[in-house]
């Protein structure tokens, strides 16, 4: 397959791993992986804060960048972003945008796919030849368990990876507390809603907890680090990524 690859905010500028374990791991898998260098920003961002209108050049864009027929499928390192173009795309178009807009929004929204779920459901695999020798827990991620309803298909690509020791989470289901700007303009609730998370996760004695969105990962990890737990965070795609003749190499955790 040829797969459009989109960055997303926080892989570009925070965790250019998560992004280039995606590419790696599909390249593997013997598909053609294509970066258009002229994306930008989903717009996840402006909608969730309430400025719907704003978003419509950025959401025109990547309905540009990734539109192109010749792309088979659309992928991301995040539920939250494949979230914001599978729903929230389309009704900043219906109420702001033109036909064109319309169109190129359904166009690409028909294929665009979060990590686990291209995988899974497109692609057809479960073991993708990973290897990963450490004690992971899993945290799924609000968007993608509410919103894309991804279910089980982590936790399978998880299940098959060599030598790795998942643990469940205990009330994985509840949310981090981060949710954007949520975290921001509801610190205190955001905080709480962390240490909940983290006392949970610090109960699976995991070297390493994991999700599908770099973003709850920044929140919980930055959590984790402050009281120095030895957990450290990693995306999915990383651990999918990683294989015997090239492990994932951790620095020293903070501890």
């Amino acid at each position: 397959m040829r797969i459009g690859l989109f960055a997303t905010c926080l892989g570009d500028t925070l965790f250019p791993e998560a992004v280039k374990s995606t590419a790696v791991l599909l390249a593997r898998l013997g598909h053609d992986v294509v970066f258009p260098p002229e994306q930008t920003c989903c717009g996840q961002m402006h909608v969730n804060t309430g400025y719907q209108r704003e978003p419509v050049p950025l959401v025109r864009n990547f309905a540009e960048q990734f539109g192109d027929a010749s792309f088979d499928a659309v992928v991301m390192p995040s539920g939250s972003c494949a979230g914001s173009v599978r729903h929230q795309h389309e009704i900043v178009a219906e109420r702001y945008g033109d036909a064109a807009l319309r169109a190129g929004v359904a166009a690409v929204k028909a294929k665009t796919y979060e990590l686990s779920e291209l995988l899974v459901d497109v692609l057809g695999v479960e073991d993708v030849g990973a290897y990963f020798p450490h004690r992971v827990t899993y945290h799924p991620t609000c968007h993608s368990l509410r919103m894309l309803r991804v279910g089980e298909k982590p936790l399978k690509l998880l299940r098959a990876v060599d030598s790795i020791d998942l643990v469940e989470l205990p009330e994985a289901d509840s949310c981090c507390g981060f949710g954007g700007t949520f975290a921001v303009k509801n610190a205190d609730t955001s905080t709480a809603m962390l240490q909940d998370k983290m006392r949970n996760i610090s109960a699976t004695e995991a070297d390493v907890c994991t999700a599908g969105d770099s973003s709850c990962l920044m929140h919980i990890g930055g959590g984790l680090s402050r009281i120095r737990s030895g957990t450290r965070t990693l995306h999915l795609a990383q651990i999918l990524a990683a294989t015997r003749t090239s492990p994932y190499v951790p620095t020293e955790a903070v501890r």
